[in-house]
Order: C-alpha cells, then structure tokens, then sequence
C-alpha cells in the first residue's frame, strides 16, 4: 500500500488533476478534465507505467469530472491509500495565510469570497464539493493569496477612506502558489539569486508580476481581485475606475455585463479581436494581434520597473507561466523594454504550483 496525495485545480471548465507518492512526492499521476459544460473529455497519463487515457465523457458537470477521476485512480493505481485531496482556493481574504484542513465551517468563509474571484471561487468550491466522495481523505485548502501575506502595509493599501479599508477594501495579490514554488527553486538552485532583488513574471492567461526581495513578496501587481495589474488573456487588467462608473451610467451596461466585458472580453481578446491565444497571435499576419502582444510587452515593462522600484532595484528577472516559458518572442519584447535599468540576469523557470500545493499539504498534515 502506498500514501498518496491527490492535487486538484478546478476551474470553470476544467479539472487539472496529479497524484504524487507522500513520500517523496514523486508524481504518478497527472491528467485533466476540459471541456466542463460543453463537451467534457478525459486525458490522462499514468506515470508508473505509461498508460495513457483520452476518452469523452457522458456528462459534463464537476461531479462527474471529479467522478471519472476517482474511477481512474481506481482502475490505475497500484495500491494507492488516498492521504488527502489538496485544493487550489484562488482568495482566502484577510483570515487564511497558511493551508488548512477544511471543515464546514470554514468552507462558509471561503464562499463569501467568491465576489472577489468569480471566475474561480465558485468552481474551486464545486472541486471540494465533488471531492466529498473521498469520504476517508481530509481536504485540505492551499491559497494563491497566501504568499503576499507578510508585505507591508503600504503595498497592501488602496487610497481609500478607513472604514472601507477595515472591511476588506485592499491589495492581495495572487499567483503566490507560483511564486511560492519560484522562490524555493531559487533557493535550492540559484541561491546568489534569491538574496537579491527578482522580478518574478507569471504570465499565461492570467498574468501578474510579483517583488521577491530573500524569497519573500514585497510587492505584486494583482490587487483585491484577480482583474487588477497586467493585461491577460480575456481580463483587462488595470482601468481607470471611471471607465467603469461611465459603461454603467452613460452606457446602460448592467453590473454583470461590465463584468463579463472585464473577465471575459478584454485583455489580449479584447484588444486584437481574434484570440487570447499568444501562440495564435504570434503566427497571425493581422496588425491588431502585433498591437496586443506589444500592448502586453509594454505593460509588462512597465509593471516591471514599478516592482524593481518597490525593492530599490533589480537583480533579475524570472519568467514563468505559459507566456513566460514558451513565447520567446515576447520575453525579448519586454526585456528590450527594459534595458535601461542596470544589467540584471534573466531565467525561465517551469511553474509546478501542483507540487507546491502537495509540499503544503505534506507539510500541514506532519504538523
């Protein structure tokens, strides 16, 4: 019998899935379900032996994502003893620095933070949901706001009066799951690099940058939500709020529309009218899809020197994400950008949040 850890990341139309040994945390398993609500479909590898799956399913709701994984565990594992299923929560709000174990209670919490994270809290929670099956595993909750806890109040702050500040009205920051894992790699593999001053970059379909000054975030371009900072796939990133007030009162846009045209419209989408698809983007001969990667390229650059002004400089820049590790053509664009700030060393580094949050999970239940 073997203790494992199943690692889930639930979105809205999708289930990203890994087992890994307690152990050592080697991993055994990966796999994800796509499609979620339009035609879901199963691909998976099995580690241990290279069995591959890649089949349709019957239906398409996260229970029956979260059921076709477990009869996959089932069918596959070779005397695998579930420990814990470990869950991505996108915000834990001002109360959760640390992973926790979940309980009904806390589950309450946590879906009064789905207004700051639509576009994931509801399917996070619908992954702890689904997970209930596992009756004899514990779930345990790992935060991408988790990361940013510890920087100091005027990062944290938005120009605000005091009582909307005391409830809630703040800077969080997310992506920490990934910063979280950049940071160890630099300690164990780079280790001049991590007493320095890094830039870090996810940049994918969502994107932020974050301040790592001894591994630790001093300051991060994500804000409240996950709307804030970079421009992303489909999100706008930052925008006057007065833009917003003008859409409601002198565009008649509703509260929901102006949030779908946010999260859903905007961003590389919204800008080129073609794709949020930077591979696509980059192969295509229109002039609006050269618009939004250099759209992108710049703001980058731009957030970037504000990071290395939050730390007093830059010694190097980390790029991580689907963007950072696979556009080359972009990361050249931003670090043109930024060549007149003083010589500072450049890495790209594989994003392994799913290991991070089994390292939490390992950890919290040997505590």
């Amino acid at each position: 019998m073997i203790d494992v850890l199943l690692v889930l990341n639930t979105g809205s139309s999708s289930l990203k899935f890994e087992v890994f040994g307690y152990d050592r945390l080697d991993r055994l398993a990966k796999g994800k379900v796509t499609g979620i609500g339009s035609g879901a479909r199963l691909s998976a590898i099995i580690e241990e032996t290279g069995a591959i799956v890649d089949r349709p399913l019957t239906d398409d709701d996260h229970d029956t994502a979260m059921g076709a994984v477990i009869d996959l565990i089932d069918r596959y594992d070779d005397g695998w003893h579930m420990v814990a299923t470990v869950h991505r929560i996108v915000h834990g709000g001002e109360t959760f620095a640390d992973p926790v174990i979940i309980t009904p209670e806390i589950l309450s919490e946590l879906e009064t933070l789905v207004p700051l994270a639509p576009l994931h809290q509801p399917y996070n929670l619908a992954g702890i949901a689904a997970s209930d099956r596992l009756a004899d595993a514990p779930d345990i909750a790992c935060f991408d706001t988790a990361f940013h806890v510890g920087q100091a109040p005027v990062f944290k702050a938005f120009a605000v009066e005091e009582a909307l500040r005391e409830k809630g009205i703040r800077r969080y920051g997310f992506h920490g799951l990934s910063y979280d894992w950049i940071s160890r790699v630099l300690a164990r593999d780079y280790p001049d690099v991590a007493r320095g001053r890094v830039v870090a970059g996810h940049l994918g379909n969502g994107a932020s940058l974050c301040a790592m000054a001894g591994g630790r975030s001093i300051d991060t371009t994500m804000g409240m939500t996950a709307l804030d900072g970079l421009p992303m796939g489909s999100r706008t990133g930052a925008i006057d709020a007065g833009a917003v007030t003008y859409m409601m009162r002198s565009l008649g846009l509703s509260v929901d529309e102006v949030e779908r045209m946010l999260y859903e419209r905007s961003g590389l989408k919204g800008l080129s009218g073609l794709s949020n698809d930077v591979k696509t983007l980059l192969e295509s001969a229109d002039p609006r899809a050269a618009f939004a990667l250099d759209y992108f390229a710049l703001r980058v650059a731009q957030y970037a020197a504000m990071m290395a002004t939050s730390m007093g400089g830059i010694d190097a820049f980390v790029f991580t994400g689907g963007i950072g590790e696979n556009a080359a053509p972009v990361r050249e664009a931003i670090l043109s950008r930024l060549a007149f700030l003083q010589p500072f060393r450049t890495l790209v580094i594989a994003a392994n949040e799913e290991r991070m949050m089994a390292m939490h999970g390992k950890t919290l239940l040997e505590a």
